[in-house]
């Protein structure tokens, strides 16, 4: 909204010698950074008003269980009120509204993935934790296969149309720019692997393009995978708020490589043309994480539930395949590909030997509770993997 108002004021500011007063509005980098800042005051500001309504609307019981070995686990937890996924989403949304340049493309699209999964999360939260004001036999949130007959619709939607942006045309500057410009945004990203040709910044002769059918499935695994993997890394104090924080402030440094012609070409790394404002979208999920740990630190006052969970990971992995760089997004999401790889190992042994387990709970973290870890050793010890797989991403762009 601001950034806006800037740009169709833009002629009248400049006439009337005002201009410099606001042009840091121009500065993607400030309103990137401004967006995190923002986010995160939203956040701490209305936590509190947030959590007496979910308390009042009694959308508790955040730590029930089916595993009896974590029941005296979940039991401490039991009153504290879920759904708190609405802060981090709404602070998201405020925050690009008014900072952002709402008419470019891939912003749209990431903000209909954050809203499409928001609303699932949130309509499977109501349903479990309504279920007893419902009374008997009311349903106990959405089914498994439900939920994912959303996430894969979804992954159709945002891999059709990502994949014809670039059919559809450029803008005006970028119009101009085209036979400068090597459009790279079909192209398959490998480890390790050089976009760019120096010193001539001609094409690898190397790369894989994909095709429609490809790069839908590749849309639909990494939105689906990564929206269920964050899910699953929700069941401690501060562990899914804390690991994605880490990961969006790594994506907010890819992001601004991405939209920059000269910084991609001496990276090696693909050029997305008019995917600045993800910048702005990364920089806004990065300081509601950090501002939803002021309420989800130990002890929590809230958790983010599904509302949360599934949008945040559904726009980590989002932001990852429009800039073209997945396995660098795998590579810094490490933990919560373990927490998944856990739960689905966990499963298939179970079911295959009838009985026997590969871990003593599932996902990972349970497991390491139960090992003699707390709570905090386990919360703290996955940031600073995190960290440093974030590390390892951005270090793997110069190793090329």
């Amino acid at each position: 909204m601001l950034y806006l108002l800037l740009d169709w004021t833009r002629t009248w500011l400049i006439d009337a010698g005002l201009y410099r007063f606001v042009s840091v509005l121009d500065q993607i980098q400030f309103r990137a950074l401004a967006a995190a800042g923002l986010s995160f005051f939203f956040v701490v500001m209305l936590g509190r008003p947030t959590i007496k309504w979910l308390l009042r609307q009694k959308i508790g019981d955040a730590g029930a269980t089916d595993a009896e070995s974590l029941r005296a686990h979940a039991s401490s937890k039991a009153n504290t009120p879920t759904m708190g996924g609405v802060l981090i989403i709404g602070a998201i949304l405020g925050s690009i509204a008014l900072l952002a340049d709402l008419r470019q493309f891939y912003l749209q699209l990431g903000a209909i993935v954050l809203i499409w999964l928001a609303v699932l999360g949130a309509f499977d939260d109501w349903l479990k934790l309504t279920a007893s004001r419902r009374g008997t036999g009311s349903r106990q949130g959405l089914r498994a296969w439900e939920k994912l007959v959303f996430q894969i619709g979804l992954g159709l939607l945002v891999g059709y149309f990502a994949f014809l942006r670039p059919e559809a045309g450029l803008d005006s500057v970028e119009t101009a720019l085209a036979p400068a410009i090597p459009d790279v945004r079909h192209v398959l990203n490998l480890p390790l692997q050089k976009t760019y040709i120096a010193p001539e910044m001609s094409l690898n002769p190397s790369l894989i393009f994909l095709g429609l059918g490809s790069f839908i499935t590749i849309a639909v695994l990494m939105i689906t995978g990564m929206s269920n993997a964050v899910n699953l890394a929700d069941g401690m104090d501060g562990l899914a708020a804390g690991t994605t924080g880490a990961v969006s402030l790594g994506l907010l440094v890819l992001t601004f490589i991405s939209r920059d012609q000269a910084t991609a070409q001496y990276l090696l790394v693909p050029y997305v043309p008019d995917s600045g404002e993800l910048t702005v979208l990364t920089g806004a999920v990065a300081g509601a994480c950090l501002g939803f740990l002021w309420w989800n630190c130990s002890p929590a006052q809230v958790f983010m539930g599904d509302t949360g969970s599934l949008a945040l990971g559904g726009v980590l992995a989002y932001i990852g395949l429009i800039i073209r760089q997945e396995y660098v997004v795998l590579v810094m999401c490490g933990i919560f590909l373990i927490e998944a790889g856990s739960v689905a190992l966990q499963v298939g042994y179970f079911k295959a030997t009838k009985g026997k387990r590969i871990f003593r709970c599932a996902p990972y973290h349970h497991h390491l509770h139960m090992g003699g870890w707390t709570e905090q050793q386990v919360v703290i010890r996955f940031w600073i993997i995190t960290v440093l797989l974030v590390v390892v991403g951005l270090a793997s762009i110069k190793l090329r």
